[in-house]
């Protein structure tokens, strides 16, 4: 299972956003705070799916229009039923996006994750988020394999823990890469050049060749 990047973003967002949304009770800002988490982060697994490379480059160095532009396009979706008006989820949508790309660029650059391990993390992300908002947030973010999905009891863990959880993958991949490199010299170094098997009859007469003159040089 990949780094819950889920819970994760949870405990950024309540961390380094405190005062987002705090207008509400304790329990509606939580639950308007974990649809927008979804929301967001399902969107840029779709996005990633469609183009990884730009969504990569986005989170290599974000660029405040494509922030807007998905702000808003998740605002405007005749799918989205949040109860929120329009003019308190787009702002909370638009920090809560900022806020993912600054934390997957900060884990790439922690991880060197690059494309592969950025990929491995935010499709994994899928499972994390199963169950975790309802049917209309799948709806639109495009993640639909999600709709009607169950929630999946998960233990609270620490930041601590999250940590530890990413730093194995982080080592499981580097695992991984060194062991593709291995395999890669091993197959380069035991290949047989074609041109070898074309000199192979040359050298064989020649070493015949050979012992035929020192075995006649022997008995002359």
């Amino acid at each position: 299972m990949a780094f819950d990047l889920v819970q994760y973003f949870a405990e950024q967002v309540n961390t380094q956003k405190p005062q987002l949304l705090g207008q509400y009770s304790r329990e509606d800002r939580k639950e308007h705070l974990l649809e927008i988490n979804a929301l967001v982060l399902g969107k840029l697994i779709t996005l990633w799916r469609s183009n990884d490379k730009k969504v990569y480059q986005e989170i290599s160095s974000p660029d405040e229009l494509f922030i807007q532009e998905v702000a808003r396009h998740l605002t405007t979706s005749p799918k989205n039923q949040s109860t929120l008006a329009k003019s308190e989820l787009e702002p909370a949508v638009t920090e809560i996006l900022r806020l993912q790309l600054a934390e997957l660029k900060q884990l790439n650059d922690i991880g060197n994750l690059e494309v592969r391990g950025l990929h491995e993390l935010l499709l994994g992300q899928i499972e994390h988020l199963t169950g975790q908002a309802p049917d209309w947030v799948w709806s639109t973010n495009d993640l639909l394999e999600l709709k009607g999905s169950k929630p999946i009891m998960q233990e609270e863990i620490s930041l601590d823990s999250t940590m530890k959880e990413f730093n194995q993958m982080v080592s499981q991949q580097h695992t991984d890469v060194i062991e593709d490199q291995h395999n890669a010299a091993a197959v380069v170094n035991t290949t047989v050049p074609g041109w070898s098997k074309i000199l192979e009859p040359v050298v064989a007469i020649i070493i015949l060749w050979v012992l035929y003159s020192a075995a006649t040089q022997m008995f002359n």
